[in-house]
């Protein structure tokens, strides 16, 4: 199984912006940490990040024809972008979003994800620890999907 991992704008600065708030492990510890989380589990991950909205998108259309779901932390994107929430609903893969702070005990903006309503799940609060649950939720869903028939990704890479 292959799902695509979307990292959105600005979490290349991970370890160096607002530690207080996001830690110090990179993009790289959280990329490693979670293809050790993915082995056993049969699934292949394929990371991306970016800065810049469309890219993301690019990256969720393609995931159609080859993942089964798509783990995200979709950073400020997740509170402002529609074009986002569309392109995931289009492709029809389940999603889990992330957030590695608990967005709900900060500013006022930051409490509303366009994306929520329609996730598979929410994972928020746990540090980078969050993507691992993340993908372990987003796996059990994939899985209990496709045994009701219901799945509508690729069953393999």
């Amino acid at each position: 199984m292959r799902i695509l991992v979307i990292q959105g704008p600005n979490l290349n600065l991970l370890g160096t912006r607002q530690p207080d708030q996001y830690g110090h492990r990179t993009l790289v510890d959280v990329q490693q940490d979670l293809d050790r989380a993915a082995a056993p589990l049969g699934v292949v991950l394929d990371h991306r990040q970016s800065n810049h909205e469309g890219v993301l998108i690019d990256a969720i259309h393609g995931a159609a024809e080859t993942c089964a779901g798509v783990l995200i932390n979709p950073a400020g994107l997740g509170h402002t972008s529609v074009c986002l929430r569309d392109a995931l609903l289009g492709v029809g893969l389940p999603f889990v979003e992330v957030h590695i702070s608990n967005v709900y005990a900060r500013e006022p903006f930051r409490q509303h994800s366009l994306l929520a309503d329609v996730a598979a799940g929410v994972v928020v609060g746990f540090g980078t620890a969050g993507y691992s649950l993340g993908l372990q939720g987003l796996v059990e869903c994939i899985l209990r999907a496709d045994a009701q028939g219901a799945h509508r990704g690729p069953q393999s890479p």
